[in-house]
């Protein structure tokens, strides 16, 4: 599919949605009550003023001040009295989340906002060095006598190293979907798939012999991390404002959340992994079932003690979180030691998934990742599932047509109605002048 046609596709459903919006909820609703007046300060020339629940640093505001400001010529010679500011209207700084969207669908660039990204920029850095280490030794332009050298001075090039360079450990796991696991390259067979320590330790011998060229190619990535540790230090929080609200925390099951949510996207694709992750239960029984029962042992603890009843999850009805926690997860003070079993399946087949395609370092990586991002975290929404869950999706084959047209199908459903709750089922709270919405 063509770029074009993705624009295309893109604006079909951005634009009709953002007049929908725009015409049912003409007053900022919900968060907008923080984040449109703090862009109209902008507009204004007012760039001291900060409201203090704002959570995220002002990158979005400067974005819809430029987005405007490209506005503003037309604008002024269709009405010679507007002004910058009187154009800074909740519609139109609505539409910068279009406009944005749009544009990253043209693959040009990707708009990330928020602090945690700074783990996934740190997961996509670590998967370019290890794709460059990689392509360094398919080519062996400059990992060559070098490498060997330092080997041999270290005591160890042995049979292990060997066994590496001639496994698949150089290339990306590739899998067909013809009932059975992929042996291109030698990756399914376990006589010789290369450990997990084995990949570690090739990859740091390798990371050492190529430091001065990652160090150069990877540079801006440091640049950022060491901005954000500067900012960190100087803020005394990863958040901006509403730092009590915001606390970091141990959310160990928010990674168990994660898991069931993402099966439950995928369902057709886990669905047919099943059968192979039973199979692969019965022919390595003991270690599998070692597996199992640490994996069990830790779903009761991360429920049991670090499971987190957030005020703002408790108190807010808009949202699908507060309908599956007081209704399935706290249904009764069984259910959610029931779940358990559920959400260790879930990451079974997500590893299982993601080792059909990735090395094991990949996917160790994936999951701290994930974990790093998600565990810190007290509130419960599905927005922080964003991008670990698309990572996911984009590394998780799904071959037969007819799966597709069923998520596809399961994500328009849902989106639908969402929105028909959002714009046409409005409500109103005791305590609470105005309309309130369901969403996400």
């Amino acid at each position: 599919m063509g770029r074009l046609t993705v624009v295309t596709v893109v604006s079909l459903w951005v634009v009709p949605i953002l007049i929908m919006v725009n015409w049912f909820v003409r007053d900022p609703y919900m968060d907008e009550i923080f984040h449109i007046p703090q862009a109209q300060h902008y507009c204004r020339g007012d760039f001291w003023t900060w409201d203090p629940m704002i959570t995220t640093p002002p990158g979005l505001y400067y974005l819809s001040l430029a987005y405007v400001a490209s506005l503003f010529p037309a604008m002024w010679f269709a009405e010679t009295s507007m002004t910058l500011s009187s154009i800074c209207s909740t519609s139109i700084i609505r539409s910068t989340n279009a406009v944005v969207a749009i544009i990253c669908s043209l693959g040009a660039i990707a708009t990330l906002f928020r602090q945690t990204n700074i783990i996934w920029m740190l997961f996509v850095a670590l998967d370019g060095v290890i794709t460059c280490i990689e392509d360094s030794c398919e080519n062996d332009s400059l990992s060559g006598s070098k490498h060997k050298i330092m080997l041999k001075d270290n005591g160890l090039q042995t049979h292990y190293m060997s066994s590496l360079t001639s496994s698949g450990l150089r290339k990306r796991r590739m899998h067909s979907y013809n009932g059975q696991e992929s042996t291109s390259e030698g990756i399914s067979s376990p006589h010789n798939s290369p450990g997990f320590l084995d990949e570690i330790l090739d990859v740091t011998f390798k990371l050492w012999s190529l430091k001065w060229e990652l160090s150069i190619a990877f540079f801006p990535f440091a640049l950022v991390l060491l901005a954000f540790v500067a900012f960190v230090i100087w803020n005394g929080s990863i958040v901006l404002g509403a730092k009590d609200a915001h606390a970091v925390s141990l959310h160990f099951a928010q990674m168990l959340y994660f898991g069931l949510c993402s099966v439950a996207a995928l369902v057709p694709v886990h669905l047919e992994q099943a059968a192979s992750l039973f199979q692969s239960f019965r022919m390595h029984k003991i270690i599998r079932s070692s597996q199992l029962m640490v994996a069990l042992l830790f779903g009761f603890f991360a429920v049991h003690f670090f499971s987190i009843a957030h005020p703002y999850l408790l108190a807010d009805n808009r949202h699908y979180t507060f309908y599956i926690w007081r209704r399935v997860i706290q249904v009764h003070w069984t259910t959610k030691y029931l779940l358990i079993p559920l959400y260790i399946y879930s990451w079974f087949s997500i590893v299982s998934i993601l080792r059909k395609n990735q090395r094991t370092i990949w996917v160790f990586s994936y999951v701290v990742a994930t974990a790093l991002v998600l565990v810190p975290a007290p509130l419960i929404e599905f927005r922080y599932y964003t991008i670990p869950f698309y990572l996911l999706v984009l590394h998780s084959p799904i071959p037969k047509i007819c799966n597709l047209r069923l998520i596809w199908s399961l994500y328009v459903v849902v989106n639908i109605f969402t929105m028909y709750l959002f714009l046409f089922q409005p409500f109103h709270w005791a305590h609470e002048p105005g309309v309130q919405r369901f969403i996400w």
